[in-house]
């Protein structure tokens, strides 16, 4: 990329952000005892980190520098506490308060990068620690509260955190990793601004102390309240497609590809080091490392393009506190902030590298859909929940089952659901691209062609190169809304298998044979119903950047339709667990739920609508 060469780059940190993290907390000369922090136990002495807090004089906010340049001195002598400790002192006095994570394999390792000279593995462990601390932090919220905020800086701002953990605890993570204004040793990292020689150990080894601390605070709250803390699962790939995408790296390659990052200009010779300790984590078997490292190098150097091909030298650079960073998100966006098209996607419309070796990358990059974006996910989901739906036909139910006579509160509300879901369902098949419709069958969509249907809407691309914050959050209650009527699907298949053997076996009181023969007509009606809502995602899915085309009261409007059908699959779920067998309940949310369908479709405000059965044209 001759666009590139040009000056050599010191420093992607603005200068006040340089000063920040590389100068204000080696200002303060005197030393700090140790026990004064820690005691022998190894049981934090938070008012001694807290102290350290300075607030401007109207109390309402953080004096960041002034904090900084405080905890300097206790950040030193933790490091020195910590980096010439013993691995099994450090085992037994922190092992225990840094179970909470849900990663305490991390911490021995990061012990290790403390002792090792190389600086990129200092910054590697401070990534690792920040994003599995975060994520700690979102369940220790969820203790309390409901929705785990999306951002951290908003999560660390919370008072469901403040009650656990106290305030002044809380603001000392904001200076470390909540704010811009502080050290921001989260952000600075995972956005690939900070060089491996930048970064001072001593904040890794606080940021350790600081997770033990909580760790120690934590199990007293849970002591208090009698509180259980739960771990959300992580994402598992577990499809086959998913994980062999890309040809292998021969050995031949990574010899082309180290000779390629010594002269490459996209890399910044600042950075060549995160570069170098990649290769090794590769060639280790170290992927996670790897892509953690490539990633935020994958964002500096598109970052630097995006700088040079926009004439905006100066978004290279960290931004203030009171600006935004330029970051993944607005690299890769359509439009600058000023409306100008942005340069960067038209530029590297081009190969962006001529060597042999990586040919094959290059053309498995022109044919290559994504696999983990949330769209392609939810694509995943809807097929996988539509599966499980067709499967129940051929749940074995038992013969006498069917003659046995049963009262209904529910048998009218369920024909007249059955009368709605066949409207509402000829009028989402109106709004199936014209290209993809069986124009053989006249009238409406027989049920049997639903599953079809599904997975022809399913196999339409999506866009998932440019997608704003508006897209991301309806694909996300699209996406839950999905795992709740994956959730009903299985339930009500273990249900029926449960009360099928017990009904052979004759083990079923008169009243729950009768609710037995409830959830078998229920069946015949929530069938049709997931489908429906099935229908409903999948054709919103294919028009999801139609909602771009709303303004904001719109847009807020179109959410709370979309948590009204979240709220009833969360409500069906809960009905149709197995020690709740709530079937005429079942039937009557069925009811309530399509009535806000029918109506919400009549105004013409669903994305479908918006999209006016225009072709989709995939970029």
């Amino acid at each position: 990329m001759e666009i590139l060469v040009g000056e050599p780059i010191a420093t992607c940190l603005s200068p006040s952000v340089y000063d920040m993290i590389c100068k204000l907390g080696f200002e303060v000369r005197e030393s700090c005892d140790i026990s004064s922090i820690v005691t022998q136990n190894g049981e934090v002495c938070w008012k001694k980190i807290t102290d350290c807090m300075v607030y401007t004089e109207s109390a309402q906010g953080l004096d960041h520098p002034e904090s900084v340049r405080l905890l300097g001195p206790v950040c030193q002598a933790v490091h020195l506490h910590l980096s010439s400790l013993p691995e099994g002192q450090f085992e037994m006095r922190y092992a225990p308060a840094l179970q909470w994570t849900g990663v305490p394999e991390l911490f021995p390792e990061i012990l290790g990068a403390l002792r090792s000279p190389e600086s990129p593995s200092i910054c590697l462990s401070l990534m690792k620690l920040s994003s599995c601390l975060e994520r700690a932090l979102g369940d220790v919220y969820l203790l309390i509260g409901k929705d785990c905020p999306f951002l951290l800086r908003d999560l660390l701002a919370s008072e469901e955190l403040a009650q656990v953990f106290g305030q002044p605890v809380m603001d000392v993570l904001k200076v470390f990793v909540g704010s811009p204004r502080g050290l921001n040793l989260r952000n600075v990292l995972w956005h690939g601004f900070a060089a491996p020689q930048e970064v001072p150990p001593k904040y890794c080894s606080m940021m350790v102390l600081l997770t033990a601390g909580l760790g120690q605070l934590l199990t007293g709250f849970l002591q208090q309240t009698n509180f259980t803390l739960a771990h959300r699962p992580f994402v598992t790939l577990t499809s086959l497609e998913d994980l062999i995408v890309f040809p292998d790296v021969t050995s031949e390659v990574l010899s082309v590809l180290e000779e390629v990052m010594k002269k490459s200009t996209f890399i910044l010779k600042i950075m060549l080091p995160y570069w170098e300790v990649a290769l090794t984590k590769l060639k280790s078997h170290r992927f996670a490392d790897c892509a953690i490292l490539l990633l935020m190098q994958l964002e500096t150097g598109l970052r630097r393009v995006f700088a040079e091909v926009n004439e905006c030298p100066k978004r290279l650079l960290t931004a203030e506190s009171t600006a935004l960073y330029t970051t993944f998100d607005e690299i890769l966006a359509k439009h600058l902030n000023d409306g100008k098209i942005n340069q960067l996607p038209l530029f590297l419309g081009e190969p962006a590298m001529e060597k042999a070796a990586v040919g094959s990358l290059i053309n498995l990059a022109g044919t290559y859909v994504s696999r983990c974006h949330p769209a392609s996910q939810l694509k995943k989901q809807v097929l996988s929940c539509e599966g499980s739906v067709g499967a129940w036909p051929l749940l074995p139910l038992p013969e006498e089952a069917e003659r046995e006579p049963v009262r209904s509160e529910g048998d009218s509300e369920t024909d007249v659901c059955s009368s709605l879901i066949t409207e509402i369902v000829a009028e989402l098949c109106c709004h199936v691209p014209e290209t993809h419709r069986a124009a053989h069958l006249p009238g409406p969509l027989p049920p049997e062609e639903w599953p079809r249907l599904l997975h022809v809407l399913c196999s339409i691309p999506v866009q998932t190169l440019f997608c704003p914050r508006a897209v991301l959050e309806v694909l996300a209650v699209l996406r839950r809304v999905s795992v709740h009527c994956r959730r009903v699907c299985g339930q009500v298949a273990v249900c029926v298998e449960l009360r099928r053997r017990q009904w052979e076996d004759r083990s079923l009181r008169s009243r729950q044979r009768r609710n037995y023969l409830r959830l078998v007509r229920s069946m015949k009606l929530l069938s049709p119903m997931l489908y429906l809502i099935l229908l409903l995602i999948a054709l919103e899915l294919i028009n999801i950047h139609m909602v771009l085309g709303k303004n904001a009261s719109e847009y807020q409007q179109y959410l709370r339709f979309l948590k009204c059908i979240l709220q009833y699959t969360e409500n069906l779920a809960a009905c149709t667990r197995q020690d709740r067998n709530k079937w005429d309940d079942a039937v009557r949310l069925t009811h309530t739920a399509l009535l806000k369908i029918w109506t919400f479709i009549e105004k013409k405000q669903m994305l479908m609508h918006l999209a006016e059965k225009s072709t989709i044209k995939v970029v």
